[in-house]
């Protein structure tokens, strides 16, 4: 897993989960597609179940499972969060992942209970959603000055209704949704807070410019107000058990 402030943050999880139960913790992916997170962790020594709508990305995975060594760490099963319950089981996982999923998804709230039902009590879910502010920087600094106050004003961050995205998300919105389901969140930090504005032009004319800009993506992650500007935001909430 490369060390991006999301895979460092997952990596902590799962060494924290491994200990706790002393197996190899149980990853449920949501909206899985092709496997670019679930075949890496099943590397690290997850069991992984993902759950996505596509047949063709379901065929992929298999196959970049069955090349990477891990095939049978690998579940797939086809559904998308709206039918999560029928095909998983309840507190079945340690860590649930719904990355770029409550953009896309009708009823976000909904959407986030269906994960933290999935959820063993102690576990984690892992959300990762597009951030309405960098929308809204990224037109600016195109020219797209219209679009950009569209995003802005707009209560869901959208450009409109031929906006493909439904929704996008501000922190304090995200944290907000997250604790509606009884999840306490934990870690809010950004993905892309610099690395996506740098040029790739400047990567290739400096030497150790990539490394410099990695290790500047890593410290920002976690700093607001630039964690509140990055092109996604992401969120680790944990499903407490009940008291008393």
């Amino acid at each position: 897993m490369r060390a991006s402030a999301v895979h460092r943050a997952l990596e902590s999880e799962i060494t924290a989960a491994r200990r706790r139960l002393g197996a190899a913790p149980r990853v449920l992916d949501v909206g899985g597609g092709s496997g670019g997170w679930a075949v890496p962790l099943a590397r690290s020594g997850c069991l992984v179940t993902v759950v996505e709508p596509s047949p063709n990305a379901l065929a992929t995975l298999h196959r970049r499972a069955t090349e990477a060594g891990v095939a049978q760490a690998v579940s797939r099963l086809q559904g998308d969060v709206d039918s999560l319950a029928d095909v998983v089981a309840p507190a079945s996982a340690d860590l649930v992942l719904g990355h770029g999923v409550l953009e896309v998804v009708e009823d976000p709230v909904r959407a986030v209970l269906a994960l933290a039902d999935a959820t063993a009590w102690g576990g984690a879910v892992s959300v990762l959603v597009a951030n309405r502010y960098a929308a809204v920087l990224v037109r600016a600094l195109a020219g797209r000055l219209v679009d950009a106050r569209r995003v802005l004003d707009d209560p869901d961050g959208r450009l409109g209704p031929a906006d493909p995205v439904l929704r996008r998300f501000d922190t304090a919105g995200l944290i907000a949704l997250l604790e509606a389901s009884g999840l306490g969140v934990e870690l809010v930090q950004g993905d892309g807070v610099v690395s996506d504005l740098v040029p790739g032009g400047v990567l290739e004319a400096y030497p150790g410019a990539a490394e410099a800009l990695a290790e500047l993506e890593l410290s920002a992650a976690g700093r607001a107000p630039l964690r509140d500007i990055a092109s996604r935001l992401h969120a680790l909430a944990r499903r407490r058990a009940p008291s008393g």
